[in-house]
């Protein structure tokens, strides 16, 4: 049968039994509109997950120095300049940034000017120095480096920290809202072997002038990041421990490496520090599950239009016996019957596939509105809580098609079993 004339049949089908194609296309519509709303607001989540709360590259590996082992108390274990030579040299290790956190306590006092606002506080800072290229992208005046005594210190901030200031702290203490690049180049005092809580180092107090120069996911979320150089520098001025790193970065060649480059540095004595890629996971795993719970639902949904459609396309064969009968005594095939019923339901499931997808896109759309017009700011919140990559577009669509046919398979063998002399003879 040619596709013009099968066609034709279908339209005059689908015409003529109307209300029971609304009905099944709704069921389709319905299932699929769920399961396309629930996978893209899963997708949007497990990205702002992925992206602002805990972005992760799957290339680095953060090594730290043992909390205790018997290798530590030996001389094994410790980072040291020979360690991180060894840790270089590992196969697939493209490179590697040292850190080292400031050993001694240390504090801000701040009265002045704060954007505008009249500021007045004092706290205790930590601060982490770390090898210039881990964050050179970062960088927004001047260089990463360590200018020396009595010069201002370059310190990067936490892009997350950022965040958490604009949606919690500033609104609760009526202060600006910040942009990174409103905080470029904003200096304040640091004192270090100062604390108010905790033991002092024996070597002497050093002040100093800390200044930012950007903002980085990869800075210290609740504290400053500067310079190593600088680092090591404050750590030998207070007589504390200025050889050992605190830990290392290794940037592995490919991400395929990153499990193998974690057993080596174990195999030395060393830890993986993966505290956050864990979070990750484990926020992650939650979002999976959550949206693979409510996915099977609307599987099901979808299940249930294909079983609708088998019961209409059942009652349909049976109360158009004699036409079939009819068309296949004039000359048509039983796969000519079998591809008239196929097609009347693929219509059917594709339309409502495309509906459901529709509504779910249209209805993501509304909840964004909604999310940005009436909820209240909060740290981390998204533009969009949706993702819809055109797999999952495409996807809905030919779901729909899919349940249709499977629902559709077997009225139509028993259409295209129809005895056309049986069925003519009454």
């Amino acid at each position: 049968m040619r596709l013009e004339a099968l066609s034709r049949l279908v339209r005059l089908s689908l015409a003529r039994e109307r209300k029971g194609a609304f009905f099944s296309a709704f069921g389709v519509a319905m299932g699929v509109g769920a399961l396309v709303f629930f996978v893209g607001l899963g997708l949007g989540v497990g990205r702002v997950i992925r992206e602002k709360i805990f972005p992760t590259d799957s290339r680095l590996v953060d090594v730290v120095p043992p909390a205790v082992s018997l290798g530590s108390l030996l001389g094994g274990g410790k980072l040291d300049a020979a360690a991180v030579e060894r840790l270089a040299a590992l196969p697939g290790v493209e490179a590697t940034y040292r850190k080292m956190g400031i050993r001694v306590p240390a504090v801000t006092r701040y009265d002045g000017s704060f954007f505008g606002a009249r500021l007045r506080m004092g706290m205790e800072v930590l601060a982490v120095g770390v090898d210039p290229g881990l964050v050179r992208s970062d960088v927004a005046m001047g260089e990463f480096k360590d200018a020396g005594d009595g010069q201002p210190i370059p310190a990067l901030v936490s892009t997350r920290l950022l965040e958490l200031y604009n949606k919690t702290f500033a609104p609760a203490r009526k202060l600006p809202q910040l942009s990174a690049n409103m905080l470029v180049g904003f200096g304040f005092p640091v004192e270090f072997n100062r604390s108010y809580v905790a033991a002092t180092a024996p070597g002497p107090v050093t002040a100093a002038q800390a200044q930012v120069v950007g903002a980085s996911d990869r800075a210290m979320f609740a504290g400053i990041t500067i310079p190593l150089e600088t680092a090591i520098r404050l750590n030998r001025a207070s007589g504390v421990d200025a050889d050992t790193f605190t830990g290392v970065t290794l940037v592995a060649s490919d991400p395929a490496r990153v499990p193998a480059l974690m057993e080596a540095a174990k195999a030395m004595g060393f830890e993986i520090d993966d505290q956050e890629r864990r979070l990750a996971e484990n926020a992650g795993a939650a979002v999976a599950l959550t949206t693979s719970a409510l996915a099977l639902l609307s599987v099901l949904i979808c299940l249930l239009a294909a079983v609708n459609i088998a019961h209409a396309m059942s009652a349909s064969v049976r109360a158009r016996a004699r036409e079939i009968g009819v068309m296949q005594a004039v000359g048509a095939s039983r796969s000519d019957v079998r591809n008239i019923v196929l097609a009347e339901a693929g219509v059917v499931g594709a339309f409502g596939g495309a509906v459901g997808t529709a509504v779910a896109l249209l209805l993501a759309l509304l909840v964004d509105r909604f999310a940005s017009g009436y909820l209240p700011s909060f740290p981390f919140k998204p533009e969009s809580f949706f993702s819809f990559p055109w797999p999952v577009v495409v996807g809905g669509v030919v779901l729909g098609l899919v349940a249709a046919l499977c629902g559709a398979y077997f009225p139509s063998r028993r259409a295209a079993a129809t005895d056309p002399a049986r069925t003519l003879a009454g």
